[in-house]
């Protein structure tokens, strides 16, 4: 018995998937890079992010929860939500519209958590590497508020030698690019 014929309607091509959403790769099923959708990698930019903040702030972090909501909760009575405390909030679309939230530790014993909102954040990026940077600074902003210091303090670099790894290059070794590095 053979496999249903699937129809080509009017020369569009013949419907249905053109690759599997996993393959089984020594019996263990893995996802195929092209089935990743938006929100796939939304996750995996929110993910290295935090891995990144994690590196230099370990021990301040481990009990922090990081989480990914499509779009900010509208709630009764919560009509201008960019107002309550802990959220970071766009003021340029006409209104404060927030693109992260900082959930401070319930007197239940719940972990402290930091919310990004994926929607806002894909609405306002022109590009990948744009979406990236905002991801970034909506969580250095969050994990700011969290420890009480200046985002620039969190996110001010390796300014102190013991923060890097013995392996990393000196920064101040290279010259940028411009005028001065003929």
């Amino acid at each position: 018995m053979t496999a249903p014929r699937r129809r080509d309607r009017h020369g569009r091509g013949l419907k249905g998937r053109l690759l599997p959403p996993t393959v089984a790769v020594y019996g263990r099923p893995v996802r195929l890079p092209l089935h990743r959708t938006r929100s796939d990698r939304f996750d995996d930019l929110v993910r290295d992010a935090v891995a990144q903040l994690e590196r230099r702030w370990m021990a301040e972090l481990s009990a922090v929860e990081f989480a990914v909501e499509d779009v900010p909760p509208l709630r009764a009575g919560e009509a201008d939500a960019g107002c309550a405390p802990g959220v970071v909030a766009d003021e340029t679309a006409g209104g404060p519209v927030p693109l992260g939230r900082l959930l401070l530790p319930g007197t239940d014993g719940s972990p402290a958590r930091i919310v990004v909102y994926r929607r806002p954040l894909e609405a306002r990026a022109s590009d990948d590497v744009d979406l990236l940077e905002l991801v970034h600074e909506v969580l250095v902003e969050q994990v700011a508020r969290l420890l009480g210091l200046d985002p620039d303090d969190i996110d001010g670099g390796d300014s102190d030698p013991g923060d890097r790894d013995p392996g990393d290059s000196d920064p101040g070794s290279i010259d940028p690019p411009g005028p001065s590095s003929r």
